[in-house]
């Protein structure tokens, strides 16, 4: 049985790939030159997610307005295991936080946000273990964008051919074409930070 808190990722020895989903403005610089572009904001809190399926339930695979472009995003993994040390829960959770105030100074000054939300299964339904989502802040999105990607490839193809065959109700041919994850290892230092030793 999987544990509640795991993250899983298609990865390999030295980059991750994460999801964000863009309208056009913003997604096809990206895709054209592999670095985000103005009107992409270095001033807001943006959101990376390593999960595909939970992307695709955030974007309603594509469907959702100006989230209609998915984007791969490889970086890093230096990068998002800084991001991940940096990280602060969204809620003040018992078993790393001492009291709440102790949280409420940590997240005043949070340079990334960590928030656990229910795994999606290819059908849609909320599953019982978590995938993780990672807010980096305009203090670190500068790093985000200049030193951390790798590449960005545009998804949005395959989110449309696995989408058609949902609709079809061929969900285990849809699942053939989902990215391959598997459990991203992480030390005991960022376990107990990000609230995964329970």
């Amino acid at each position: 049985m999987a544990k509640l808190y795991e993250i899983r990722a298609d990865y390999d020895e030295k980059s991750i790939v994460v999801y964000q989903a863009y309208n056009a403005a913003i997604a096809l610089p990206a895709i054209e030159t592999g670095k985000f572009q103005p009107p992409f904001s270095l001033n807001r809190m943006t959101w990376i997610k390593p999960s595909f399926l939970w992307m695709m339930s955030r974007s309603h695979w594509g469907q959702k307005p100006d989230q209609e472009y998915v984007l791969g995003i490889r970086i890093t993994r230096a990068g998002w295991e800084q991001a991940l040390r940096a990280g602060v829960l969204s809620t003040p959770e018992k078993q790393v936080y001492a009291t709440p105030e102790d949280w409420e100074r940590a997240i005043k000054t949070a340079q990334v946000v960590i928030q656990w939300d229910p795994e999606r299964s290819i059908r849609g339904s909320k599953l019982e273990h978590r995938s993780i989502q990672v807010g980096i802040s305009r203090h670190l999105i500068q790093a985000y964008v200049d030193e951390w990607i790798i590449g960005i490839r545009d998804m949005t193809p395959l989110v449309k051919k696995i989408y058609a065959l949902r609709k079809a109700g061929r969900y285990s041919k849809a699942e053939e074409f989902l990215p391959k994850e598997r459990i991203y290892p992480v030390d005991a230092e960022i376990m107990a930070r990000l609230g995964m030793t329970q």
